[in-house]
């Protein structure tokens, strides 16, 4: 047929027919696909095929659901569909078919298929409006688009809208939007509208989204939209307000999200209103609320922040007992903070948990393992990891930085050295974090003329040196015996400001904590006791080996002090066998 059918008509006419009828449409896409044969031009017919099949699935008398001359692809005996609150229980087993071939590619598969589209130069629609210059209108990209006789679906929208979040373009996002409800290139629907309720609300504020939901379709002001309202408001941080339409959703029947939950909890994350998370969920089993696995992964996450290892595994027993099944994350989280508190054969365990529910190439997760495996001195899982990471469609400059101190950390200096200069050739140095990544490395291990090439190499391109360059520095000039140079250098480095999640970050007070024994060692318990202070702020002091670095400085200067071991246990540290050593050969300096 030399134009298009709509499918109806298209079922009607092949079972009068007793034959396979195409449209044009069906037999551009059919021609495409055979005779397909680069990458580009297979890469051009994976994306195109999808946004033609997704309306061909029809049901057959059984319940089951088929593709026109195709195989039966689905038992008609389901469970609840969807994922998250996009999609209820009720929803048919045609809706989630169609659903799956619309969103084919939008796992993994499809982000390094665009990633390969953008090295090979082909066009793809999020590509090109994400490519759009400062001030030019979106419509420009939409017109060249269908101008090249390309239709416009809602999974390019879905696609391009999750890429521009990323990169967190709001407002081309809110263009976006605008453009499809306005110039309706598809029938919109309350996905469409909950995208321009999030983004108007982003760049607007929280009035301009509330005038625009009453001005959505009552059809489509439902759970969905609903529930990216209340997302929105508490990104804004308008907690009661949020609480408010939560009520209005209790009201109406419509089902609480637990990202809702989620996102509660990590705004009552900080130490001032935690004693409010346990009535956060308690208000979640009220509302009937699954227990969601990510939800226990914010809950771990803060402990871990804390440096709370016993109050982390009772989330984490409370997770089991729930029958909530922990994913890969989880067990980051748990491999993580048993490295931070150097108790690494319990680690070792929860590596191998990472590495056994490690699916697919999330380079996420690669790093956490880079990161792991550089603590656990493991050089051939690093460098299988780090192989991995090497054939991702990009590699990014975190990886590199995050190999280079792993490597480092392990002894491995040479092989450091061999990445930064990859780096170099590869990434080029851009940012200060790339320089500090190499001078950490040397300072660790007292290397001070290397470290000052590398500082002298940051100015000479530009980059600024902050207060994690010094605070390498000051290490590196304490284990090299320059103590002056140390102290000066830290001088500089304290006139800086920092951030509070730079000095509540483990790089940061892993630094400190090695200054502190440097202090230690040279029986300066003055110096030792000033950086010890910002350990015990960031709650990193609740590790006994921490609290053991500062009376092993008291041993050293030979003076007694009776507060230490009731210093140690009201700051929440367990005294071992190590501690009662030490502080019993501090008793023998009592005069």
């Amino acid at each position: 047929m030399d134009f298009v059918l709509v499918n109806s008509v298209q079922r009607h006419l092949e079972a009068r027919l007793i034959k396979l009828v195409l449209d044009s449409v069906g037999l551009m896409v059919e021609i495409f696909n055979a005779v397909a044969h680069t990458k580009e031009a297979k890469l051009q017919a994976e994306l195109v095929a999808p946004m033609y099949k997704k309306n061909r699935l029809v049901p057959n008398t059984f319940g089951s659901t088929v593709l026109r001359g195709a195989e039966v692809v689905s038992s008609p005996v389901r469970g609840n569909g969807g994922f998250g609150f996009i999609s209820g229980a009720v929803q048919t087993e045609l809706h989630l078919q169609r659903r799956r071939s619309l969103c084919t590619m939008t796992n993994d598969k499809f982000v390094n298929k665009i990633l390969q589209a953008k090295e090979q130069g082909l066009k793809c629609l999020s590509l090109i409006i994400e490519k759009l210059p400062r001030g030019e209108p979106v419509g420009s990209a939409f017109q060249s688009w269908m101008g090249e006789g390309h239709p416009i679906h809602q999974g390019d929208t879905f696609h391009t809208i999750n890429r521009l979040r990323k990169l967190n373009l709001n407002k081309r996002a809110l263009e976006v939007m605008e453009w499809v409800i306005r110039e309706r290139p598809y029938r919109p629907k309350e996905l469409d509208y909950s995208y321009l309720l999030e983004f108007t609300i982003k760049v607007h504020g929280i009035s301009h989204g509330e005038k625009l939901f009453r001005c959505v379709p009552l059809e489509f002001q439902k759970e969905l939209l609903y529930n990216n309202l209340v997302i929105a408001c508490l990104e804004k941080g308008a907690i009661r307000l949020s609480l408010d339409y939560m009520k209005k959703m209790r009201e109406l029947g419509h089902p609480i999200s637990y990202l809702i939950f989620n996102r509660l909890i990590v705004l009552h994350s900080t130490s001032s209103s935690r004693k409010m998370i346990p009535k956060i969920l308690a208000q979640m089993k009220a509302d009937k609320v699954v227990p969601h696995v990510s939800t226990y992964n914010i809950l771990m996450k803060i402990e871990a922040n804390e440096h709370n290892i016993d109050r982390l595994m009772e989330v984490f027993s409370k997770m089991k007992q729930l029958k909530v099944e922990p994913n890969e994350i989880t067990f980051c989280i748990l491999a993580t903070a048993h490295v931070v508190a150097r108790l690494y054969s319990v680690a070792e365990v929860y590596v191998e948990a990472v590495e056994k529910s490690h699916t697919g190439d999330n380079w996420s997760t690669l790093d956490v393992l880079i990161i792991l495996y550089g603590y656990l001195g493991k050089r051939k899982e690093l460098e299988v990891t780090w192989g991995i990471v090497q054939e991702l469609p990009r590699v990014r400059h975190k990886s590199y930085l995050l190999a280079i101190e792993a490597f480092g950390r392990m002894g491995q200096i040479n092989r450091s050295e061999e990445l930064w200069l990859e780096m170099k050739s590869t990434k080029g140095f851009k940012s200060t974090e790339q320089f500090n990544s190499m001078l950490s490395v040397y300072c660790n291990h007292g290397l001070i003329k290397k470290a000052t090439r590398i500082f002298r190499e940051m100015e000479s391109n530009g980059c600024k040196p902050n207060a994690i360059t010094y605070r390498n520095l000051a290490l590196g000039c304490l284990k090299a015996e320059l103590v002056d140079e140390a102290l000066k250098t830290l001088v500089k480095g304290a006139n800086m400001t920092t951030s509070k999640r730079v000095r509540n970050s483990i790089p940061w007070l892993e630094t400190t904590l090695s200054i502190v024994e440097g202090f230690a060692q040279k029986a300066d318990v003055g110096n030792a006791e000033k950086f010890f202070e910002e350990l015990k702020r960031a709650k990193y002091a609740r590790y006994t080996f921490v609290y053991n670095t500062l009376v092993r400085g008291y041993v050293k200067a030979k003076i007694y002090n009776p507060q230490l071991l009731r210093r140690m246990v009201l700051d929440g540290a367990k005294p071992d066998s190590e501690t009662y050593s030490l502080i019993k050969l501090v008793e023998q300096f009592r005069t």
